[in-house]
């Protein structure tokens, strides 16, 4: 955890005393998604490390509904074009199941912030504009348009037109960009002039006026104050966003701008793209937390550096995910680094990764036909038995479950056959696999997948079978299929009864 050390170090030498805030902020334009966690965690990460050392720190979470609905996010209908430049909190929910197109796709979020136990305050955009917060900045922004217009060109390399203005106007419910004539701070009302060139007034002191995006993020940054905040590598290009808003705060809003934390995309294993809200190309929240336990979620996105490019795999790498994090929790000897990562990972939540390897719940759960009970007992016959918490094990596979059903290949799902038909195996067949039944009647009690193992391969050169060959037999007679788990080790958690009848093809 040397990256989060050295930004907590920095943080707390710039601010020795009084409270840190630290900053995240994401637009409710779609589904939110593992991509958008690292933003959240990375923000909730270094205030849980503060607070660790003994500072008083508050992560604020901003929601940005007040952005207009720039592009229908794949999922809805064509239908939702029609609120384009609409905000996100005055655009419809998608269904009835919440108040606002903000709501809907907003609350996601707010379950998953329960679920990973996040001390986050949220701030809703369109309420701070409504009440009066961001008053001091539109003021300070228009008294000083030409300033900011200079910094905005400057920076970014980028020429501004005539008609350019730093706020937005509501017009009959869309947001539009119209040209600025003069500001009466006293009324609290700025003019403009409107569609068909008529001058037009409008109140900012109620919601009716946003910020451009360039200057409503310093704006924030000077008002809340801001002190840390992470936020994406697009946004920390030379002449980016950052880059302006740090001109901005010291021309026009005098204030330090805060510590920035850039970081890397999350992609798809296999993309090259970034996951895409309106692309719909996600791995959604509400879906991420039904599969993979909190911890293992805060795992995977902190464990690396903010700037280390992540790559989010459902099958194999999930598989691989939960077991380094298991091989972490049982590793005696932890470095301190190592123990700092897993109690920032695991902080005020039930541990549910036990220390059985993924893959073996996963072959258990299945042989056991899905029964909770007896894949314990299962579990319990095997090497990793001697260790299992077995409350942790009933936790963890409610989750294996979700894995099977959601994300896993075919080629890991399995059921146990329930008939077999002679015809399908050749004399050479049921051969191997009478005489592997004989085998198996004289095993030892407490034979292991070692032994199970040997057994078979002491027949890979008799019958007029390939060692592959006897595998495949194997596994089609127990599953019906080609491939499964280890074959030494699921033979051996097996009922041996069932098995010497299933091998001699009488059940």
């Amino acid at each position: 955890m040397q990256w989060l050390n050295k930004i907590v170090d920095e943080v707390v030498d710039k601010h020795p005393e009084g409270e840190i805030t630290v900053s995240s902020g994401v637009s409710p334009s779609g589904k939110y998604h593992v991509g958008t966690l690292r933003e959240v965690l990375t923000a909730e990460l270094i205030a849980r490390e503060l607070r660790r050392r003994g500072r008083s720190a508050k992560h604020i979470h901003v929601v940005d509904d007040l952005d207009g609905l720039r592009k229908v996010p794949a999922g809805l209908p064509d239908s939702f074009s029609e609120y384009l430049g609409k905000p996100l909190y005055l655009a419809p929910s998608p269904d009835e199941s919440a108040n606002s197109y903000a709501d809907y796709f907003l609350n996601d979020l707010l379950g998953a912030a329960s679920t990973l136990q996040l001390q986050m305050e949220v701030m809703r955009s369109h309420q701070k504009y409504q009440e009066g917060f961001f008053i001091p900045a539109i003021e300070a922004a228009l008294e000083n348009i030409e300033s900011v217009r200079n910094v905005l060109e400057t920076v970014s390399g980028h020429k501004l037109g005539g008609e350019w203005s730093p706020v937005q106007i509501n017009e009959d419910g869309y947001l539009k960009k119209r040209k600025f004539v003069s500001i009466d701070k006293s009324a609290k009302v700025i003019n403009y002039i409107d569609r068909d060139g008529v001058e037009q007034k409008v109140n900012y002191a109620s919601g009716d006026v946003k910020l451009d995006w360039r200057i409503d993020w310093p704006a924030r940054w000077s008002l809340l104050p801001v002190h840390v905040e992470p936020f994406g590598r697009d946004h920390a290009t030379k002449g980016g966003s950052y880059d302006t808003g740090a001109a901005l705060m010291e021309s026009v809003f005098h204030s330090p701008a805060p510590l920035p934390v850039p970081y890397n995309f999350i992609n798809r294993t296999g993309e090259t793209k970034k996951m895409s809200k309106s692309a719909g190309d996600t791995v959604d929240l509400s879906e991420l937390l039904q599969v993979l336990p909190p911890e293992v979620v805060w795992f995977f996105v902190i464990r690396y550096a903010p700037e280390k490019q992540l790559f989010f795999n459902e099958e194999e790498g999930v598989v691989r995910l939960i077991d380094e994090f298991a091989e972490l929790l049982a590793k005696p000897d932890k470095t301190n680094e190592e123990k700092q990562l897993v109690e920032l990972c695991t902080l005020d939540l039930d541990i549910v990764v036990s220390t059985v390897p993924f893959s073996h719940l996963v072959a258990s759960y299945q042989a056991a036909l899905k029964d909770t009970d007896k894949t314990i007992e299962i579990i319990a016959r095997t090497e990793h038995g001697a260790g299992m918490d077995r409350e942790i094990v009933k936790k963890e596979l409610k989750f294996i479950d979700n894995w099977l059903t959601a994300w896993a290949s075919e080629d890991v799902k399995f059921a146990l056959r329930d008939e077999i038909d002679v015809a399908e195996f050749s004399d050479s067949d049921r051969d191997f696999l009478n005489t592997l039944a004989l085998k198996v009647e004289q095993a030892p009690e407490d034979a292991d997948g070692e032994w199970f193992h040997k057994a078979i391969y002491e027949f890979k050169e008799s019958h007029g079978l390939q060692p592959k060959e006897l595998f495949q037999v194997l596994y089609r007679v127990l599953i019906g299929k080609d491939s499964g788990p280890r074959a030494g080790w699921f033979l051996s958690i097996l009922p041996r009864d069932w098995l010497i009848n299933r091998l001699r093809l009488e059940a």
